[in-house]
């Protein structure tokens, strides 16, 4: 009797890879698919030809823009068939396929609205088939031969390198000799569709679009009776390949991909409701590394059929996230944010809900042959009627152990409790006083030792009563540094703590935590998401979780030193719960992994190895500064222009396993010698590169092993023009003329300046002796004016004398003249004649011709008719003399001085306004 709900339907299927019209850049139908030897898929799509490195979709149009119905590839060439055409692609230089028709070339005259359905390769002849004929083309002599039908041609099919097609109404033929033999013509061949044709043993196995799967032997057809037989029938198939592990790949009608095993017997159905993109699958195909690849309705999927992983994908979301599982009593367990839930190992059926146990199931735990689940509102008993019977109300069990016989400790959300089995029933006993802190991870070292591990607040040390009641003391180990998502867990009766600097072991002796440079190798720091370290008892394993993968230490076969074993599960592909990590052991070397949506099953026995795998650059671009995409041949190195100096490369790994996640790292010598980060990104960008020579290599990585080889290119950017041989040419000779013109001119500048100072000096020279002479010339001047003041006081002093002179020679005329005139005569005569003395005059000349030089000369020039008379007056007026002043001088009155001075006015013609005195004195 099952209490519970039933939830979810419990396939475990393998991953698949979902590509959908957006991703691929095309259309929905996708008509039939292949692959080259670089490990590339290509689908004829109905837009086109798809081409798939394992990184990007590439789309390439149909020529005469129909739908492409078939593809093949052979060695370097991608045969393809769609409407009125057929012919190949071939990669150029540059990595882009370019397409040669054949009919076309080989003018091969075609039906009216012929399409190509199906492409064989047999030897060196590629085989297309129409709905009414089959196309024979040798690839070495370009011959061609046609096979003719009169009814339509569903399906061309080859077994071994034998052909054969079906023509409706008249049965299955081969080909021989390059025309049609008719192999069987029964009337399941006749009236129904043949899908696909298998070699089993010695006869032909033929799938049936409605009818299964039909035996030929001995030119009887028998119906070949299967376990599956029902669940295929009823069902249309249109597509079935053989995989080469001999099981059986059908694509359905409506009902999605369906997977036998090589007997017949159904092993799994997927379909659009647990993972599919669509359930018409139009084509199948198994590449190189047992991926099958399903050509949709609507997009493109890659089954990853060999997978050592089997998913359960909680589609519903009614299982939630899984935090712990256990295989008990053959009953499959899950404990997840839901609850807990089972069902039947290894069965269909769904999962069932158990009854109140609603909410976090932290742990499940099998001791002493019976089943216990910790849980947020306590611990539960799971009975065998699956009924949970709760034990204990302590909120928050995170886990539980034994202590010995009949007692167990459980931590939770505060401190440590214990659990007792009495009369053969377990009941709660009692809390460990002295601690209250939540007890996640916890370890007892011996009977009153107990670790206890807080993320937040590190390693505590217990030493608790033997009663179990009460902590003695509580000591923080501090040689254990905490940190979040740490951990700690009893192996091999040894103590380990891990955190994200590594796995450390205790040390009783010493009394603290050393690091194990072993099982540190279970996690680099870069890679660490949590220290939870798990043991599987069955083979004594220790996992660890990383983001890289799951990975375990195991005991070695030939020596103490344990090995360590790395799984490709990255936490990116698993999506579990940081800090939550959970696997179990089922059975036959399967463990169950649990994830945020259901769980993984993963197979140790079918674990393989990763392969070496490849790494190619697909294309490479280079841009100018106003972005003209130039693309670069990838079989020769380039030499770019120096305005082109943004270049774009993109490579790739074809590895289209779901879980194996490829990483990329490269470097470009020439600018910087440095690994770049490990990275999902399948392409690089360049920009701005400076002119010189450059070495790009890129290698990708699986897990922890690395492509077998790196991809390299080497390309050069040129100089500038500016920077080129002939410009340094050119910079030479201009340095040469520049310098000459440079010497020329400062030759000459110098030579200008040299000049210009001399000018200047001879200037300041000049300016010197002008300033000399001046200075001179003012001395001169100086000199004269005081030999001209001297004259003139000369002149005054002799006028001044004469003036006297005269004047006291008339005093003593006028007394003479009184006092007799006898003896006054003589005196008089000599006084008259001492004033009339020409001396004197003479004298007067000379000096005034020294202080007034050219003034006689002058006014002798301006007025001819004057006397010397005149003239003597002229010197006296120039002096400035008044009347009665000259008058001594003449020897006449004042009055006569004016009648003289009357008369020389009109010997001159001066006017009667013009002052006589004033008009001298301006000459």
């Amino acid at each position: 009797m099952h209490l519970g709900i039933l939830v979810s339907n419990a396939q475990e299927l393998p991953p698949i890879n979902n590509y959908t019209p957006v991703d691929y850049n095309g259309e929905t139908q996708n008509w039939a698919i292949s692959q080259s030897k670089e490990g590339y898929i290509y689908a004829a799509n109905n837009k086109g030809l798809l081409e798939f490195n394992g990184a990007n979709w590439q789309l390439y149009p149909t020529p005469n823009e129909t739908i492409m119905r078939s593809v093949k590839v052979y060695k370097d060439k991608i045969f393809t068939g769609f409407y009125m055409d057929f012919g190949y692609w071939q990669k150029n230089e540059f990595g882009s396929l370019k397409y040669t028709s054949i009919a076309e070339k080989s003018t091969i005259p075609l039906l009216e609205d012929e399409q190509f359905w199906s492409i064989i390769q047999v030897e060196d002849w590629i085989l297309f088939q129409s709905l009414q004929r089959i196309y024979l083309y040798n690839l070495n002599t370009k011959e061609f031969k046609v096979i003719k039908s009169n009814t339509t041609i569903t399906k061309m099919l080859k077994v071994d390198d034998t052909i054969y097609f079906q023509q409706i109404n008249k049965g299955v033929f081969k080909i021989e000799k390059g025309g049609a033999k008719l192999l069987s013509d029964d009337k399941v061949f006749k009236n129904g569709n043949i899908v696909s044709i298998f070699k089993k043993g010695n006869q032909l196995l033929f799938l049936t679009e409605n009818k299964g799967f039909y035996l030929l032997d001995k030119n009887k057809v028998i119906p070949w009776n299967i376990p599956s037989k029902k669940r295929i029938l009823g069902k249309t198939i249109y597509s079935g390949i053989q995989l080469s592990n001999k099981d059986f790949a059908l694509g359905t009608i409506s009902n999605g991909f369906i997977y036998l095993t090589s007997e017949g017997d159904f092993k799994y159905e997927i379909n659009q409701k647990n993972g599919l993109n669509n359930n018409t699958i139009l084509s199948l195909f198994e590449d190189v590394e047992g991926n099958v690849w399903l050509g949709l309705d609507n997009g493109i999927d890659c089954v990853d059929v060999s997978s050592p992983l089997k998913i359960y994908k909680d589609i519903d979301g009614d299982i939630g996230t899984v935090y712990a599982s256990i295989l008990f009593n053959n009953k499959l367990y899950l404990g997840t944010n839901q609850g807990l839930f089972y069902k039947e190992y290894e069965s269909q059926d769904n999962f069932t809900f158990i009854k109140n146990t609603q909410g976090q199931v932290w742990c499940i735990k099998e001791i002493e042959g019976q089943l216990f689940c910790g849980h947020n509102t306590g611990t539960f008993i799971i009975q065998d009627n699956n009924k949970a019977d709760k034990i204990s109300n302590i909120q928050g069990t995170w886990d539980i152990k034994k202590i010995n016989k009949g007692t167990l400790i459980q931590g939770n959300y505060k401190g440590l409790h214990i659990l007792t089995k009495q009369n053969n029933v377990w009941k709660y006993k009692n809390k460990i006083e002295g601690f209250d802190n939540s007890s996640r991870y916890f370890e007892l070292l011996d009977s009153n030792m107990i670790f206890v591990n807080h993320e937040y607040k590190g390693v505590f040390k217990l030493n608790v009563d033997s009663s179990y009641r009460k902590v003695k003391t509580v000591v923080k180990d501090t040689t254990a540094q905490k940190g979040i998502h740490s951990g700690i867990v009893k192996y091999k009766d040894e103590i380990l703590y891990a955190n994200k600097k590594g796995v450390f072991k205790y040390d009783e002796v010493l009394n603290e935590f050393k690091k194990d440079t072993i099982l540190s190798a279970l996690f680099l720091e870069k890679n660490y998401t949590s220290g939870k370290l798990i043991v599987a008892k069955e083979f004594n394993k220790l996992w660890a979780f990383t983001k890289n993968g799951i990975n375990y230490s195991a005991p070695g076969k030939l020596s103490s030193k344990p090995t360590i074993k790395y799984n490709f599960l990255s936490e990116n592909l698993r999506k579990g719960a940081t800090g939550y990590e959970n696997i179990s052991f089922l059975k036959n070397n399967k463990y169950l992994i649990g994830i945020s949506k259901g769980y993984i099953i993963l197979n140790e026995d079918k674990n393989e190895e990763i392969k070496n795998f490849p790494i190619k650059i697909t294309s490479i671009k280079a841009y100018s500064l106003n972005n003209i995409q130039k693309k670069l041949n990838l079989k020769i190195s380039a030499s770019l222009e120096n305005n082109i100096n943004n270049v774009e490369i993109s490579y790739a790994t074809p590895v289209y396993s779901k879980f194996k996640e490829v990483l990329y790292q490269y470097k470009l010598e020439g600018q910087n010698n440095i690994w770049s980060n490990w990275s999902r990104k399948t392409n690089v960008l360049f920009e701005n590169l400076k002119y010189g020579d450059y070495t790009f290599t890129t290698r990708s990585k699986i897990a922890d092993k690395l492509s077998s080889k790196v991809a390299t290119y080497k390309f050069s950017i040129k100089k500038p023009w500016y920077l080129s041989n002939l410009m340094f040419i050119i910079y030479c000779l201009s340095l040469i003329v520049l310098y000459y013109i440079i010497h020329t001119m400062y030759t000459s500048y110098y030579k200008k300046q040299q000049e210009e100072v001399l000018k200047s000096k001879q200037k300041e020279f000049e300016l010197t002796t002008l300033e000399n002479e001046k200075q001179l010339m003012r001395i001169r001047n100086d000199k004269l004016r005081a030999d001209i003041e001297s004259k003139n006081r000369e002149l005054a002093s002799s006028t001044m004398s004469i003036i006297k002179k005269n004047e006291f020679l008339n005093s003593i005329k006028k007394e003479l003249t009184i006092a007799g005139e006898t003896a006054s005569k003589n005196v008089i005569k000599i006084i008259d004649n001492n004033l009339n003395n020409t001396d004197d005059w003479q004298l007067f000349k000379e000096a005034f011709n020294n202080a007034d030089k050219d003034f006689i000369k002058k006014i002798k020039l301006k007025h001819t008719v004057l006397t010397p008379n005149d003239l003597r007056l002229c010197a006296y007026l120039r002096l400035n003399l008044s009347s009665k002043e000259i008058a001594p001088l003449l020897n006449i009155s004042p009055r006569s001085v004016e009648i003289k001075r009357y008369r020389l006015r009109k010997k001159m013609n001066l006017p009667h306004e013009t002052n006589l005195t004033n008009y001298i004195l301006e000459i």
